[in-house]
């Protein structure tokens, strides 16, 4: 076996360098006479003036090998800037990250796989802000990821949601978080809260929650919008603590839940006086004439208020509501107590530009009652959008106005 160290110094010696292989040696040609060829030639002054010769390595020793002399060396590597332009990775992570934000989120989640590097800059908090997952039927460990990653907004309603993974015990950023009719154990959905308190926005619409939930949303106390509607699960008492804590809500939303009359009471002596969209409809028995006035003593600036399914509220709430300077929206949707002749008094009510009345008149009825309240329209929203995050329609993907920049596409 030849020996391979000559290469190995070889390599190290001339690394860039070009391989070319050494002439071979030729015979002389037979001279006319013997010593011309040699004489004239100042040999020894050639010697001096040449540069020393290098020692070539050759590749093996031996009889078969001395007329076939090479060397090995390593071609020098061609700068990627000379031929490709500018590399990839000589990209400052900001001119990167203004790349990377113009990608969907599945464009997104695939270059996250690309490096390491690529890796932390594709989970950067400044590209999640505002992350919509309508459509994704399931969400475990994705959903801790996305919240961990620095989302302010997240919309995912309607979705089955298991346990979430989060690495850390470190307070969410999430300030607007929409989980209306989710699938989701409660104590999950106390994991989460309990991470949250900077809620600004939140809907919770449909779900079944616990006193640890609502004393969690109490730390959040710069919460704008709250949808608490059909939801149970909960007690007065902690109701009433979270209200006292909560002063800038602004709107609410607490139809249809789960509530009895000590509920209601919580509701109206604690309600803050910041609250200018109110929904407490479908309490039935448990909403008195009372509480109406207590409601309308304590958030004189309502604008919009809903009161429909209240079966004890009559037209005597009427002079009540007209000290309401700045209501425009209402809603006394079958309010059984109140005869329809008597809607005419909404004459007096000069600001009032939409009415609900549901249920309360007959067809045939409403154009002479629109005729005669000219400056209100009647029975145009069906639907309640107190506090919640999207209208009714399915084109609008808005998360309280807000849009979403990454959205689920499935």
């Amino acid at each position: 076996m030849t020996d391979e160290r000559p290469f190995k110094e070889l390599s190290e010696n001339l690394e860039g360098s070009l391989c070319r292989p050494q002439r071979s040696k030729w015979k002389r040609r037979p001279c006319c006479s013997g010593g011309l060829d040699r004489e004239n030639t100042p040999n020894e002054l050639i010697q001096q003036w040449s540069p020393p010769h290098k020692k070539i390595l050759t590749s093996a020793k031996g009889k078969e090998n001395e007329e076939n002399v090479f060397v090995l060396a390593r071609r020098p590597r061609k700068r990627r800037e000379s031929s490709a332009g500018l590399c990839w990775d000589s990209l400052p992570d900001e001119l990167l990250l203004g790349i990377l934000s113009h990608l969907s989120l599945q464009d997104l989640l695939r270059t996250s796989r690309v490096c390491k590097r690529w890796h932390r800059l594709a989970f950067d908090e400044s590209l999640w802000h505002s992350v919509d997952l309508v459509g994704k039927a399931q969400l475990d460990a994705e959903l801790g990821q996305v919240l961990s990653a620095g989302a302010l907004r997240l919309r995912c309603p309607h979705t089955c949601i298991a346990q979430p993974v989060f690495k850390s015990a470190q307070k969410l950023r999430v300030q607007h978080l929409d989980l209306s009719n989710c699938t989701v154990e409660t104590s999950v959905l106390e994991d989460i809260l309990s991470r949250c308190n900077h809620l600004q926005n939140l809907s919770l619409e449909g779900l079944v929650l616990s006193d640890s939930i609502i004393q969690s949303l109490a730390q959040n106390t710069e919460i704008v919008r709250l949808n608490l509607c059909g939801c149970s699960g909960f007690s007065p008492e902690s109701l009433a603590e979270m209200l006292k804590s909560c002063t800038r809500i602004e709107e609410m939303n607490v139809s249809w839940s789960d509530f009895n009359n000590l509920h209601v009471q919580a509701i109206v002596n604690n309600i803050p006086s910041s609250v200018t969209q109110l929904n407490i409809s479908g309490y039935r028995q448990n909403l008195t004439m009372e509480d109406v006035k207590a409601i309308v003593n304590r958030c004189p600036n309502l604008t919009n208020l809903d009161l429909s399914d209240s079966v004890l509220v009559t037209t005597d709430s009427f002079p009540v509501l007209q000290k309401l300077s700045c209501l425009r929206h209402l809603a006394l949707s079958r309010c059984y107590q109140i005869h329809p002749a008597s809607l005419m008094d909404f004459e007096k009510f000069l600001n009032l530009q939409t009415l609900e009345v549901f249920g309360l008149i007959q067809d045939s009825y409403l154009p002479i009652l629109c005729k005669g309240l000219p400056h209100i329209q009647i029975n145009t929203q069906p639907f309640s959008t107190v506090a919640r995050p999207t209208t009714a329609t399915r084109k609008d993907r808005t998360l309280w106005g807000l849009h979403c920049r990454l959205v689920y596409k499935h």
